[in-house]
């Protein structure tokens, strides 16, 4: 993510995604912080459906 509208676009997805609590997004870090019960994966796709890279943190 290199721009706001980048950033929007991935919080409006997970945004729509039931069970997602709290998204931030750091994009001088490039990082996206979801607090959810869902499984990762499931947040990983959700984001790559945008055009985005994802590189999930262990």
């Amino acid at each position: 993510m290199s721009c706001s509208g980048c950033s929007n676009a991935v919080n409006r997805a997970l945004s729509k995604l039931e069970g997602v609590d709290k998204i931030d997004i750091d994009l001088e870090k490039q990082l996206v912080i979801v607090d959810t019960g869902l499984p990762q994966e499931t947040v990983t796709q959700t984001i790559a459906k945008t055009g985005k890279a994802v590189t999930p943190l262990a």
